[in-house]
């Protein structure tokens, strides 16, 4: 009997449970490796309100097997357009499906969900999550990686993966001189409210001094956002959530006028000021690599900050069931991702800047189809 072909790691410590992590956790564990997940947090729990994936993104997921589920639970379309603020049509892309006769151009989903799914699907397959610890030291050697976590417990892996977010701890303990996430002049407002029949996909609106949005994430509900332009940074206090997002809307009208009069406590409202980080490559040193938003956070603006981190689980699997040296697995790993993510990083951060700049609706949709040129190209 012929011994099975040597693979560049076999044991893999993932940090982080979020949306890359998990993806990555069970793209592994399908592949046959043996994978652990640490995760600070108590429990498999996510804030936020909806989000947005691209097509690329439900590509990637496809590729994940659970894109039935988020068709099920969220809302998966092929249209979406583009309306001044008053809700004129400027722009209807076209609607033949762009990434396969099963993939739909984009989607909805509350991020709560989304996570879920993942989680289940991590947990069906039998992967195991430390909860409430990270690690608190690594010690690298030619052949392995010694972990202890905060908790005491001691591990040796093959490989470490940091995919513990734009604050990551592993980024700090490899790469301590690495840039710290950049503010980008803009803060996000997200509001779930009921999705009338109308309104079928994607629908952004581009006033004067801000753009406003709604995307279907049920067959009941929608979530509508805000990119304000936020210079100073300044704190939005909770309880005031209602009334600045109101204040926010006022030079739209149309749906978003409407909108704006029912805000109120039942609207799940959430703010973050948006940062972006892209590190250079690369994103390893030895045995222990970042991915997702550990190495590039970008901004919402394309939909595509999970389908970014789910696409690098998706490559790393295949490289390292390719490969027989980490080293070589971890090199290719840059060249298939980095050119892609810097692209993305950088693009969507040009559209945020057109929008500060209050550009017009021409240039924003040329700059929106040059990214999305890159997106639809195979990882």
């Amino acid at each position: 009997m012929g011994t099975a072909p040597k693979r560049a790691a076999e044991k893999i410590l993932i940090v982080g449970a979020g949306l890359g992590g998990l993806s990555l956790a069970l793209s592994l564990k399908r592949g046959g490796f043996i994978v652990d997940i640490v995760e600070i947090e108590p429990e498999l729990r996510i804030v936020g309100a909806g989000i947005t994936l691209n097509g690329a993104s439900l590509r990637a997921f496809a590729t994940m097997g659970v894109l039935d589920e988020i068709k099920r639970q969220g809302h998966c379309h092929d249209t979406g357009k583009m309306c001044d603020g008053n809700g004129n049509l400027l722009y209807a892309p076209r609607s033949e499906r762009q990434y396969g006769p099963d993939i739909p151009n984009g989607a909805g989903i509350l991020r709560p969900v989304l996570h879920r799914i993942l989680g289940d699907a991590v947990v069906a397959a039998g992967v195991p999550i430390r909860f409430s610890t990270t690690v608190e030291t690594l010690t690298q050697h030619a052949s392995h990686v010694d972990v202890v976590l905060r908790n005491g417990e001691y591990g040796r892996y093959d490989l470490v993966v940091g995919a513990d977010g734009l604050s990551s701890v592993i980024r700090a303990m490899i790469f301590p001189d690495a840039p710290k996430p950049r503010f980008t002049g803009q803060g996000c407002w997200r509001a779930v409210l009921p999705r009338p029949p109308e309104i079928e996909g994607s629908c952004s609106f581009h006033a004067r001094y801000h753009k406003a949005g709604v995307n279907p994430i049920s067959q009941d509900e929608m979530y509508l956002y805000l990119l304000q332009h936020v210079p100073d940074n300044r704190w939005m206090p909770p309880e005031q959530w209602p009334t600045l997002l109101a204040a926010e809307l006022s030079e739209f009208g149309g749906l978003i006028g409407e909108i704006r009069g029912g805000l109120g406590p039942s609207s799940r409202i959430n703010y973050r000021p948006l940062e972006s980080l892209l590190l250079k490559s690369p994103w390893y040193q030895g045995r222990v690599l970042l991915i997702g938003d550990a190495a590039h956070a970008t901004t919402p603006h394309v939909g595509y900050g999970a389908g970014l981190a789910v696409e690098d689980g998706i490559v790393l699997t295949e490289l390292l069931q390719d490969e027989e040296e980490l080293d070589q697995a971890l090199a290719r790993f840059m060249g298939r991702r980095y050119e892609r993510c810097r692209l993305v990083v950088e693009g969507s951060a040009r559209l945020g800047e057109l929008e500060m700049q209050q550009a017009g609706t021409d240039i924003h949709r040329r700059t929106f189809m040059d990214i999305f040129d890159v997106i639809r190209q195979p990882i």
